[in-house]
């Protein structure tokens, strides 16, 4: 199936007389007919549910459709976007472990990596997304676990070479793990161009709609786990805790990792979204190829508007020809980006400040790539915890606007942009 009808159909297929639509299973645990029974799905012997802290029906359904969508081979849902990538990098690296990150990678992300695993003992090393064949080489090290990257960064919308950074990893033995949430599946599947994990904050378009926080991480199911098991013991030497299941010998490339996942970290942290909230996920993944067109339709008629007016200071759009990325985009993305726009008013920080004061349409949030146009500061909210040579290595200035445009009528938006230039 092509992605369009995978939205509809893929994760689940009703047998006769069952729901159209997929059941939301709101139960805590389920019911077994004797001890044995429940004790062959605690030892990883059977499938099945029992507790839904770590596993459900609904939320398996939702997570299956995702990892259609991306062309993979195991996936799982998660809480948040944040617990998604905690889990994918935490999965593979603990303390005394290495993992090299891309510079351009959004601000909650930068911290979840700098601050809070840093004090977890996992040592980071981040490079620039367009750093010299020398500089990413000697950023690995004999410890180094994964690479991580974004698709194209948020905010500054820098489009992450995929294929060069897989070639890197994959050279020193490990995978590469992109966070796919601007571009979704529908403009960009990472697995088509070496990367072995992905991860979304499925919060923003694959919901859409500002109902529901939640991630996902995908695996392509492609990874040797068992060719570099030095790297890697916790996938490649039995777990004690589970009665000493060797996941990479027992579940294969294909189901090692997501299991192993789901059967340590979600046991014992638990972050995982309720039914509820993964059935809501699956009715925005159901428009989602339909809305992402949209949006990028939306934002290259706004940013080629914004980049005309001479109040404007710069424009940041991978898909305006003139963009520094604008050919990689190309390469990775033909079909669109995103619909997320950086740009700086003539004027500075204050200017800006200004500008976004005057907006009617667009409001501010500090919410990103959903139904509605919505416009943040970076600099003061969602990356307010950097320093300012840590915004400009990330690729953040403190004077620009994040600009998310909707899928209300794109004359309607400019308008709105306009007058609020107008009034500065």
């Amino acid at each position: 199936m092509r992605p369009e009808t995978k939205c509809i159909e893929a994760g689940y297929t009703p047998k006769n007389g069952e729901p159209r639509m997929i059941p939301i299973v709101q139960s805590t645990t389920f019911k077994y007919d004797t001890s044995a029974d429940m004790g062959k799905l605690f030892d990883l012997e059977a499938e099945g549910y029992f507790y839904t802290r770590l596993q459900n029906p609904t939320n398996d359904y939702v997570a299956k459709k995702i990892t259609a969508l991306e062309g993979g081979a195991a996936g799982m849902l998660t809480s948040s976007g944040q617990a998604a990538n905690f889990y994918a990098v935490f999965n593979l690296a603990g303390a005394g472990d290495h993992v090299v990150v891309s510079t351009s990678i959004y601000g909650g992300t930068f911290n979840l990596f700098n601050v809070t695993m840093r004090r977890m003992g996992v040592d980071f090393t981040f490079v620039d997304p367009d750093c010299s064949d020398d500089e990413l080489e000697a950023a690995f090290k004999p410890n180094t676990k994964a690479v991580f990257g974004e698709t194209i960064a948020n905010p500054a919308l820098i489009v992450f070479d995929i294929e060069r950074f897989a070639n890197a990893a994959h050279a020193h033995g490990v995978p590469l793990i992109v966070d796919n949430t601007f571009a979704t599946p529908i403009n960009c599947r990472p697995f088509e161009w070496g990367a072995d994990i992905v991860t979304h904050s499925t919060t923003k378009y694959m919901d859409g709609h500002d109902a529901t926080v939640g991630g996902a991480i995908i695996d392509s199911g492609k990874f040797d786990w068992m060719a570099n098991a030095d790297k890697f013991p916790g996938l490649c030497t039995p777990d004690d805790s589970y009665h000493g299941i060797t996941y990479a010998e027992k579940f294969g490339k294909e189901g090692a990792y997501i299991t192993k996942a789901t059967a340590q970290l979600m046991r014992d942290l638990g972050s995982i979204p309720s039914p509820m909230n993964c059935y809501l996920l699956n009715l925005g993944l159901e428009s989602l190829a339909v809305r992402m067109q949209r949006h990028c339709e939306n934002a290259q008629k706004v940013a080629e508007f914004l980049d005309a007016d001479p109040r404007v200071e710069y424009v940041t759009y991978p898909g305006l020809k003139g963009d520094k990325y604008y050919e990689r985009a190309q390469k990775y993305m033909p079909n669109g980006t995103c619909g997320v726009i950086s740009f700086g008013v003539k004027g500075g920080r204050s200017a800006a400040e200004e500008f976004m004061k005057h907006l009617k349409l667009a409001i501010i949030a500090t919410h990103v790539a959903d139904a509605h146009t919505c416009v943040l500061h970076p600099a003061s909210s969602t990356h307010r915890q950097m320093t300012d040579e840590e915004l400009m290595a990330g690729g953040v200035r403190p004077d620009m606007v994040r600009l998310s445009v909707g899928i209300e009528n794109v004359e309607d938006i400019i308008d709105d942009l306009k007058q609020a230039l107008d009034n500065i």
